[in-house]
């Protein structure tokens, strides 16, 4: 009797260090989901919305919004490691600029973003594709991406900041060292009703 009580005794005992090994390994799994990792996951998570934005930021002598553009940014394509982020503009004569859209890739070791910029016939623009890579390991909200031709020329760090905070806003800006030189702001608390269409030279 008494060994038949220590058996018994024994598998509780390894059941419950089985029990233990798992939990360890769920919470070191969970430790391992990189901060750059969960800034993607919560761009991912807006995929198939479209979300009215403004400009909040431009410097002197910067021409390329006037203001008071209506402006929409479109979680479109997300398939695994890859989102694509078309940038629509409504002009103030009511034509529609749609010829940026932002790439975000996810590697092992960070992110990248880069610029897709085409004409209204689709074809590339003279100025596509420029971008660079995450530095640091930034936040589940802030990312922060150097161009290295910019950052070079200038010796002082040059390159675009990203903030997203879901059911909030999402951010996309420009910074010279470490404070916005432009910046436009989005606000995720209601999507619109109406998805834009394809950007240029996408289907």
């Amino acid at each position: 009797m008494k060994k038949c009580i220590t058996v018994i005794l024994a598998m509780i005992f390894l059941i419950s260090c089985g029990s233990a090994e798992e939990t360890d390994m769920e919470t070191e799994t969970e430790i391992e989901v990189s901060e750059f990792e969960q800034f993607f996951t919560q761009l991912g998570q807006q995929c198939g919305n479209a979300y009215p934005g403004e400009l909040t930021l431009e410097p002197e002598g910067d021409d390329m919004l006037e203001g008071d553009e209506l402006l929409v940014v479109h979680f479109r394509e997300c398939e695994g490691d890859q989102l694509k982020l078309p940038f629509h503009i409504e002009n103030l004569d009511g034509e529609w600029d749609r010829s940026r859209t932002w790439i975000f890739t996810k590697h092992e070791d960070g992110l990248e973003l880069r610029h897709d910029h085409r004409k209204p016939d689709g074809s590339d623009d003279e100025v596509t594709m420029y971008g660079g890579y995450s530095v640091n390991e930034g936040t589940a909200i802030t990312q922060e991406f150097k161009s290295v031709p910019r950052t070079e020329e200038t010796g002082i760090f040059r390159g675009w900041r990203v903030e997203i905070e879901p059911g909030v806003r999402y951010t996309y800006g420009t910074i010279r060292g470490e404070e916005w030189s432009w910046r436009v702001d989005f606000d995720l608390s209601i999507p619109l009703e109406e998805e834009p269409p394809a950007p240029w030279g996408h289907e």
